[in-house]
């Protein structure tokens, strides 16, 4: 079995020091969506010292996830997405703790996550309903909640920015889910931040065989929302820590 040389993370012992650090690798972090967002926040986690990451996705990797997912490449089209990112990840920490769960946060199957036991919910889901009862479910824990706005049909990673939820503006997705809450008057049980941005998406450039509901996106945008959502943990406990010396 590989162990983690032992100098792995003193670039971010050096930017965090040892407490925060610590308190990243104790946290408790559970990521729903491993695609084009969730993947490349779980390897920027595992990169900065987390070490407990569940991971939550059903699907399967597939030929045009290649351009934009962390665990797609030609050797992993067919495999679960969550066993791909989980072998990536070990690669990179051999002694993290990674669960894979291969099913859809739904409905049917919410009441199986015990999101309270958890630290960090991490929402990168693209199902609408699934995402409003995500959202809806974690607010009502202790854990704190971050959440992906919609990515796709955007060029430009600059427009990436970060506000709570009732203050983004220019995202048809967080748009579509305050136009959800207040239609089924069942509502977040507190505030939560969004990674977002306020670019006009762009018109699918179609072909002949690209139709239905899907979206083109670019992993230059697509990678920053989930880098993004990784610095929101990190910078939550490096205010936490602070705050605890300060008091």
């Amino acid at each position: 079995m590989s162990h983690t040389p032992p100098d792995a993370l003193s670039r971010s012992r050096l930017v965090l020091g040892d407490a925060a650090l610590q308190r990243l690798s104790d946290s408790r972090i559970i990521l729903f969506g491993t695609g084009g967002v969730g993947s490349w926040c779980a390897e920027a986690l595992i990169r900065t010292g987390a070490r407990r990451l569940t991971l939550v996705d059903f699907d399967h990797v597939a030929p045009s996830n290649i351009n934009r997912q962390m665990p797609a490449t030609a050797k992993t089209v067919g495999r679960l997405k969550v066993e791909a990112a989980a072998e990536r990840l070990l690669d990179i920490n051999p002694s993290a703790d990674i669960v894979a769960i291969a099913q859809p946060f739904n409905a049917a199957t919410a009441d199986s996550f015990r999101l309270q036991d958890y630290d960090y919910v991490i929402d990168a889901i693209d199902s609408l309903p699934d995402k409003a009862l995500l959202i809806r479910r974690a607010t009502a824990t202790r854990a704190v909640l971050f959440s992906s706005m919609g990515a796709a049909r955007k060029v430009n990673p600059l427009r990436a920015a970060v506000a709570e939820f009732w203050k983004v503006k220019g995202c048809p997705l967080a748009a579509a889910l305050r136009r959800r809450f207040k239609k089924e008057g069942q509502f977040p049980s507190r505030k939560f931040r969004c990674v977002y941005s306020d670019e006009q998406p762009r018109p699918n450039q179609t072909t002949a065989e690209e139709t239905g509901r899907v979206n083109g996106s670019l992993v230059c945008v697509t990678a920053v929302f989930g880098f993004t959502l990784a610095s929101l943990v990190v910078n939550d406990i490096i205010a936490r820590v602070e705050e605890e010396v300060l008091i």
